[in-house]
């Protein structure tokens, strides 16, 4: 029934949204001066800024060695618990976290040039998801291993070599410890956390196979503050901060962020004013928090200045149960937040089509999608694309009163089995007849936490629905490749 209501409530609202969201390739709306006086002598003619070249991924002013005309590079890095720390997430300049099956998430790190990736994993399986996110941008897609329907979208939008399914040539590191003392060569750990590659696999991958990464965009991922201006945009003063909608300001405190992706896999910000960035971590399946490193940068932290969340509904695919292999409707379009600074900004995002870029728009005063596109300042990304069933948990609020210590969900994820596509292995029918029979179907999940709100370029067994924690999980905690 929650479903049902969700998609009506869903399409009741598009109409709103698809009028009032501009689509891609529309002019940004920009404020007009109000016209001067006669009397008042003219403002001098502002000087000409140098052409806007900007990092594709960052809005950052492009380096001496920034790859002009190349492709963006993209990877399936592991996020079940047992495969932590990872390697390689700090390179990142957008890093990508959504819900997969099991009730467990995985991380999709962008890269704007492959040859600075250094060592990244464990490398795990594509899935729809994230390449749907990447495909307009024609990214290079490094995987090991892919869903059936990740496979039908590589073969629907011809992608080819870009659509890398063996880790780039990854490699095993048997002996790899992760963060609970487990290794494979102990027979701790299971083979699929092993899987790693890097900048040199990559461009091997690229030399022999002949790969064409050549591509220049004409825009960046998002609607960057224009670095040439040297100015950041505060939240605080923005142009839409003094709305409110019936859930209180649209912008509001976020020192404090808190995600909540499925029953017990959650993610959370904490802002450093000092630094001007959030410091990212995880629960545990001890339920404790704990950072989120880089174990090839000697542990660094993982930390970003913008922090992006957008909610949509997530469900199994039809015809998917037994793998569990979710859904993320990006169709529909909805609300979402942006985070910088210590202040969180409610907005709107669309998508469309797979062909079509990521948006983000700013709010109206009656808390409709406005038809301008929201700035997003210059730097590194996290975005999370999250279960709208789970949005009433999302937590962001000040430091004060927050206690960072306390254990709160234990991480645990369902029993299923990994989805793993064969050679030539197809639906049997196209992405579209899936997508089609996918929107607004399937159950809610139960969602038995309490409310927490503070305010584009060119086989196996059937899952299981009990759920336990992970130190009384079936051996499928790790599924098997």
């Amino acid at each position: 029934m929650k479903r049902v209501l969700l998609v009506i409530a869903a399409l009741l609202s598009l109409t709103v949204l698809l009028a009032a969201c501009k689509k891609s390739g529309d002019t940004i709306s920009t404020p007009t001066a109000e016209s001067t006086p006669a009397t008042v002598e003219a403002t001098p003619a502002p000087t000409e800024l140098p052409p806007y070249e900007a990092n594709v991924l960052t809005g950052e002013p492009k380096g001496a060695d920034y790859p002009e005309g190349q492709r963006i590079t993209a990877v399936m890095v592991n996020n079940i618990v047992a495969a932590r720390p990872q390697r390689g997430l700090s390179k990142a300049d957008i890093l990508f976290e959504i819900k997969v099956e099991g009730g467990i998430t995985r991380f999709m790190p962008v890269f704007t040039d492959y040859k600075t990736v250094g060592e990244v994993g464990p490398v795990r399986s594509g899935r729809d998801q994230f390449f749907r996110l990447i495909l307009p941008w024609q990214a290079l897609y490094v995987h090991e291993g892919q869903s059936v329907v990740m496979q039908q979208y590589a073969i629907d939008y011809d992608y080819g070599k870009l659509n890398n399914n063996d880790g780039a040539n990854g490699y095993r590191d048997y002996g790899r410890v992760n963060w609970a003392g487990k290794s494979y060569n102990a027979g701790s750990l299971a083979l699929e956390h092993t899987m790693y590659t890097n900048a040199d696999n990559i461009a091997n991958y690229i030399s022999s196979q002949n790969v064409d990464m050549n591509r220049t965009y004409n825009s960046t991922f998002f609607n960057f503050v224009d670095y040439r201006l040297g100015t950041t945009r505060d939240l605080s003063n923005s142009i839409d901060s003094a709305y409110s909608d019936k859930y209180g300001p649209v912008v509001s405190d976020g020192q404090y962020v808190e995600i909540v992706h499925s029953q017990s896999y959650k993610t959370r910000f904490i802002y450093d004013e000092a630094t001007n960035e959030y410091k990212m971590q995880q629960n545990y399946s001890d339920g404790q928090w704990r950072d989120t490193v880089d174990e090839a940068a000697d542990n660094k932290v993982l930390t970003f200045p913008n922090v992006i969340v957008l909610y949509t509904d997530i469900h199994t695919y039809p015809g998917h149960e037994k793998t569990d292999l979710q859904y993320v409707e990006y169709a529909w379009g909805g609300i979402g937040y942006y985070c910088y600074g210590g202040k969180c900004e409610k907005i709107y995002w669309q998508k469309g089509t797979p062909l079509e870029a990521l948006r983000l728009y700013y709010l109206n005063e009656d808390g409709t999608c406005s038809d301008t596109p929201l700035e997003v300042n210059t730097g590194k990304s996290y975005v999370a694309v999250t279960d709208v069933d789970f949005a009433g948990n999302f937590v962001h609020s000040t430091l004060d009163g927050v206690n960072l210590s306390t254990a709160t969900t234990q991480t645990y994820e369902k029993s299923y089995v990994e989805d793993d596509a064969k050679a030539g292995e197809t639906l049997g029918s196209s992405t579209d007849d899936l997508t089609a029979a996918a929107t607004g179907s399937g159950e809610a999940e139960t969602n038995e936490a309490p409310a927490q709100e503070k305010t584009p370029a060119d086989e196996g067994a059937p899952a299981e629905n009990t759920e336990a924690p992970a130190d009384e999980a079936p051996a499928d905690e790790t599924p098997a490749e």
